[in-house]
């Protein structure tokens, strides 16, 4: 709230300004006000004091009594319901023809009296950090994944193991196999290090990947360490934490000449696999790289291709500027590329809280 002096000093240069021919509604938008919150202050005493720290507010009618509130905490101590939540004991309690406040109001109670906890034998949930990274070029972060391609009899099964970067979105590495193992997914990131000529320099290059056992294997990560690859991993039963990945294997498998009815043959699924990655790297304008290539990106060609798409438009518009209302198209990329970007302000400290009590 603002103090009474700067109340003060704020009325009397608004006055001086109408008093000069300013209009009020200009005034009070300099000073950062509302004509409406002008007339409030200016008609209170000369104290200029914010009536609403001072005034007597009635208690809510429906405002649970120390009584009632006692006989809350009196029930969830009990042994009846001492390893229950709210959520459960209310319901127990009106099948018993008992109602004395709702979910809600037991949660509040509790709080007031420090007593918000993991309620059970069950583990209390764990907050896990999102595994947040960034690129700002090629071979600084890849994703890593496994999926299915069918196989010639329903039920069986070819692995598609897939790595791709983050900043250029270019399928750096593929294997499919007709089982999945941490050996196989170890050879896969030693010949993508050997192919994008990644030295073994510790922290350079991270990896991440969801919690698959292939992905965890002590053969894999002892593989990782020995490249200095950094692990990392999504968060448990958190399934869009590896989203690149995923979206990748979407536009794999809505291929016009996709099998989804199952490949021959495992030389017949890698032939296939092959294709559909060359057309992906060299002739896919990705969405996301405004309409780039994954191997122009990759390249540093961007800015090249951005540059002439730029001059083409300025010449069109140019022949007919009437049929332009605004700007040519923006053809440019951000230099920074976020896997699973943290929000800037999460409010969950009450949402995690009755989570616990849960």
């Amino acid at each position: 709230m603002i103090n009474a002096s700067d109340r003060e000093q704020a009325v009397r240069l608004i006055i001086k300004a109408t008093a000069s021919g300013a209009r009020l509604f200009k005034a009070c938008e300099e000073i950062g006000i509302s004509k409406r919150t002008f007339n409030r202050w200016r008609e209170t005493d000369s104290e200029y004091v914010d009536k609403r720290t001072i005034c007597e507010r009635p208690e809510p009618a429906n405002k649970l009594t120390p009584e009632e509130k006692q006989e809350i905490l009196d029930i969830v101590h009990s042994e009846k319901y001492a390893d229950l939540p709210p959520s459960q004991i209310v319901p127990k309690l009106a099948d018993e023809g008992i109602y004395i406040a709702s979910e809600s109001s037991y949660y509040r109670v509790l709080r007031e009296a420090d007593e918000l906890r993991h309620r059970g034998l069950s583990k209390p949930p764990v907050k896990r950090p999102i595994s947040t990274h960034i690129a700002t070029a090629p071979n600084q972060v890849w994703m890593w994944d496994i999926t299915y391609l069918n196989g010639p009899i329903k039920g069986t099964h070819y692995y598609l193991y897939l790595i791709s970067d983050l900043f250029s979105r270019k399928i750096v590495g593929w294997e499919v196999w007709e089982e999945e193992s941490a050996e196989h997914a170890s050879e896969l990131i030693r010949r993508t290090t050997m192919l994008e000529k990644i030295a073994a320099k510790q922290g350079l290059l991270v990896l991440h990947s969801d919690n698959g056992s292939p992905m965890k294997g002590a053969t894999m990560l002892e593989t990782l360490y020995s490249l200095g690859i950094v692990p990392s991993n999504s968060r448990p039963r958190v399934s869009n934490d590896n989203p690149y990945a995923e979206s990748i294997f979407k536009t794999l498998k809505y291929r016009p000449n996709f099998q989804p009815k199952g490949f021959e043959t495992l030389t017949q699924a890698r032939i296939w696999v092959q294709r559909f990655v060359t057309w992906y790297n060299t002739e896919h304008k990705h969405s996301g790289l405004n309409f780039l290539s994954p191997i122009e990106r990759h390249n540093g060609l961007d800015k090249d291709i951005f540059e002439k798409r730029k001059a083409v438009y300025e010449a069109a518009k140019t022949r007919h500027p009437e049929r332009w209302s605004k700007g040519i198209r923006d053809w440019s990329l951000e230099d920074k590329v976020f896997l699973n970007p943290e929000r800037i302000s999460e409010n969950v400290d009450k949402d995690s809280n009755e989570a616990e009590a849960s």
